[in-house]
């Protein structure tokens, strides 16, 4: 308490001569206002390139710049920065992906340099970034020679943003967003006469959320957009399942399993099953029977079965039984962060808990930060703007967003009471409503920003069409495409999907 009116009080003493000054000055010529007259035409750079991706050299063009939305009244009310690589002297019914990442907030380039696009960064996997110069080097797992890509960066990412007076809040939600999207997406179907190519729309983390909700928009109306495939990258639909407040029990019971994936992979298991498959197949089983059928009994536990219980969850979890009880067998994603590896001093990662790091010390609830984010989040930027602002010479004073506030979001989607976001009903409708659509998911066994078992509970509903619905798997985290052989695993099986749905 007295540290923070001391604070206080400083403040107050250093704005107090700021104010005083500021009376003596002349007034200042108030900023000039925005003023829709003067949006200036779209900003694009096109350019001719080759490489080799997937085994088959192609000829491509990029073109990197500005789509302009516009209101009823045609009006601009926002610049949408893409990148596009169109196939040279392609078919019009060539496929199509369009991808951009998620946050909400995030601009496209960690898909784009990481993982689809024909450049990508080379970092060491699950190590830290370190320094410049990064590896900037040729993608050959680029899917280029299988369809024709669109990196799209939504409002207040990337490049993009709002245009003129228009207040740039009018897209932060749910579906103002995507409705941005999906009015997106129509447009460079005009402008390229793509409509009756058959389409793929991917995301990564919020991304897949806004895959559901792009799809829902495109299957809206009387002008559909129908799509072959919607990919889903380290999928999060039902943010109600995942919630950490007390009472939601559907926590625990969808976190286990990542917790047996990561203490299998840190070897704090005994015995140690042979693979991470396994263990996490009786780690399922476990979750969704003994132990959440505990949980639900509430302070009803019986003891003994509480003491069989603590004893499996240690057994497939790495942690004691002491700390599980201590714990109320309810264990939060950032205390097993800090709590796994507490005896090597180390914590490990959210996005990909094969990452560790230390911390300032060892006695603390949870990690610092995350190492799996600062370990990459100087890499990918540099990358992003030395190709885009070099090699295809897009020029802009604007700085490239990363990850940005695009605050406040408003999560309201219109379906039930709106307490949690849930677009899997709708993703689930749009496959029902469209016979030809697919559903590909893709999960890392070490993610923890969005488990692998709540994806897998997100889509095994009363609803989904279930022979539509794949799941992939693979041996890192949410950006499963830092490790060499998962970028490449990832590459082949979307490659294969794009070529059964065509």
């Amino acid at each position: 308490m007295s540290r923070f009116v001391s604070l206080a009080t400083m403040a107050a003493l250093m704005l107090a001569p700021v104010t005083l000054q500021a009376a003596d000055k002349p007034a200042e010529k108030a900023a000039p206002k925005a003023d829709d007259s003067a949006i200036p035409e779209p900003n694009r750079v096109v350019a001719k390139r080759s490489g080799t991706f997937g085994g088959t050299r192609v000829a491509y063009t990029a073109i990197a710049g500005e789509t302009y939305l516009k209101d009823k009244d045609g009006k601009p009310t926002a610049a949408i920065f893409s990148t596009t690589y169109l196939k040279d002297g392609a078919e019009p019914n060539r496929p199509v992906f369009f991808l951009f990442n998620g946050g909400p907030g995030s601009g496209s380039l960690w898909l784009h340099m990481g993982a689809f696009g024909p450049k990508r960064v080379n970092l060491p996997d699950a190590l830290d970034d370190g320094a410049p110069p990064y590896d900037i080097t040729d993608n050959p797992e680029s899917l280029l020679d299988v369809a024709d890509l669109v990196f799209i960066d939504p409002v207040g990412t990337g490049w993009s943003h709002a245009l003129g007076t228009t207040d740039p809040k009018t897209f932060y939600g749910v579906k103002a967003d995507a409705e941005s999207i999906a009015q997106f997406i129509r447009l460079w179907l005009n402008e390229h006469n793509r409509w009756n190519a058959p389409k793929f729309l991917g995301g990564e983390s919020y991304g897949t959320t806004r895959s559901a909700a792009v799809a829902a928009e495109l299957n809206r109306a009387y002008n559909d957009v129908a799509l072959n495939g919607v990919i889903l990258i380290s999928a999060v639909l039902d943010f109600g399942l995942e919630a950490e407040d007390e009472g939601n029990e559907l926590q625990h019971m969808g976190n286990l399993p990542s917790y047996a994936a990561a203490a299998w992979y840190h070897n704090k298991l005994t015995p140690r099953p042979a693979t991470v498959e396994a263990v996490v197949a009786e780690a399922r089983a476990f979750a969704s029977g003994p132990y959440v059928a505990a949980l639900l009994k509430g302070n009803s536990l019986p003891a003994e079965e509480r003491a069989t219980v603590r004893a499996r969850m240690a057994q497939l979890t790495g942690l004691s039984e002491d700390y599980l009880e201590r714990a109320n067998l309810r264990v939060s994603p950032g205390r097993f962060y800090k709590e796994l590896l507490r005896d090597r001093g180390l914590s490990i990662g959210r996005l990909d808990a094969r990452y560790t790091g230390k911390d300032y010390d060892n006695a603390g609830e949870e990690p610092d930060n995350d190492p799996s984010f600062y370990g990459i989040d100087a890499s990918y930027p540099a990358a992003v703007n030395t190709y885009l602002r070099g090699d295809l010479g897009y020029k802009t004073d604007r700085s490239y967003v990363s990850i940005g506030p695009v605050g406040p979001w408003d999560w309201r989607i219109g379906v039930g009471r709106d307490t949690y976001v849930n677009v899997a009903p709708g993703l689930a409708r749009t496959l029902r409503e469209n016979s030809k659509t697919k559903v590909w998911v893709g999960q890392g066994w070490y993610d923890f920003a969005t488990p692998f078992y709540f994806a897998e509970y997100a889509m095994n509903r009363p609803g989904w069409p279930q022979d539509r619905v794949e799941f992939h798997y693979y041996d890192a985290g949410h950006m499963m495409y830092v490790r060499d052989a998962d970028r490449k695993k990832l590459s082949a099986d979307l490659r294969d999907f794009i070529r059964r749905q065509k």
